[in-house]
């Protein structure tokens, strides 16, 4: 990367991303994208993934960086209830950096915003000794009210859409020494369910998140802010399980990027999701009759 100048290596990468189909859509070149608002308003969140703390070249491609980067921002933006629309990606990197590799990591990008129909519209490139991915995710909610975190019921049941523990376990299983596999694909790869996010909005869901930081600390999350309690069903969550996947990583195991949900008793969404739990009086999250903590903390 060295050789070639920032640049040079801007249009290397444009090259590779494509170029946004909507006419309303104005996409790098300029010193700003333009992304159509339908709604009115924008949901906005940003993800920073480290080298060395999020990642490891050893583990994983430029490819899956790309794609992991990216969903763990879109993740955030179904989780509100909104469909992705754009991404702006940051990038701090070694000039020595193989040209190649950063074709993959531009191919991760446009490929799982691809999923949603979304577009990398702009960004930023600078030299660095480490390697930094920030990218910024924008969304709409299609007229819809944000779901937040802080409206769930005494009443209410806990469903999970997506998988739980597997990211957890494939870290495991890489660490190990095992390098292939579903597991180790999952940590590779999230699959983030970013259709059930608008869909459960619609259908009247009162809380939700992107499950990143573990279900016992993302529901949380939920607990704290809506001012109820939260109890798991163990055997309901198990199912959501496979192989290799004990309760500490379906529990406190996080970068699935599931989405948790709470929504009146009486919605069927059993063909997108899973009952998990219930909403009920009182604080925090409980299994068993007993409190249950753990999940990621940078700063604990």
């Amino acid at each position: 990367m060295g050789g070639l100048g920032e640049f040079a290596l801007i249009r290397r990468i444009l090259s590779r991303l494509g170029t946004p189909a909507a006419a309303d859509v104005l996409g790098p070149g300029d010193d700003a994208a333009v992304v159509p608002t339908p709604d009115g308003r924008v949901v906005a969140t940003i993800d920073v993934l480290v080298e060395g703390r999020h990642f490891t070249r050893e583990w994983l491609t430029a490819y899956d960086i790309g794609r992991r980067a990216a969903a763990a921002s879109m993740a955030d933006v179904a989780a509100m209830g909104a469909r992705p629309t754009a991404l702006v990606v940051g990038l701090t990197m070694p000039s020595a950096s193989d040209l190649d590799w950063l074709d993959g990591l531009a191919d991760g990008f446009r490929d799982e915003a691809a999923v949603c129909h979304a577009h990398v519209v702009g960004g930023d490139l600078v030299r660095s000794d480490l390697l930094t991915v920030a990218v910024t995710a924008l969304g709409d909610l299609g007229g819809c009210a944000p779901v937040t975190r802080a409206g769930a019921r005494i009443g209410d049941v806990v469903a999970v859409a997506g998988r739980l523990g597997w990211s957890a376990a494939g870290l495991r299983a890489l660490q190990s020494g095992v390098t292939a596999g579903p597991l180790p694909d999952a940590f590779r790869r999230p699959e983030p369910p970013y259709d059930v996010g608008p869909q459960v909005a619609v259908c009247g869901a009162t809380a939700m998140i992107d499950v990143s930081d573990g279900l016992a600390a993302d529901l949380g999350h939920i607990a704290t802010a809506s001012g109820v309690r939260i109890d798991v069903d163990l055997d309901a969550l198990r199912g959501l399980g496979t192989d290799g996947v004990g309760d500490d990583d379906l529990l406190t195991g996080g970068e699935d990027h599931a989405l948790a949900f709470t929504i009146a008793a009486d919605v069927d969404l059993s063909d997108v999701c899973t009952t998990i739990g219930r909403v009920r009086a009182g604080t925090g999250v409980h299994a068993e009759g007993r409190p249950i903590f753990g999940g990621h903390d940078h700063f604990a």
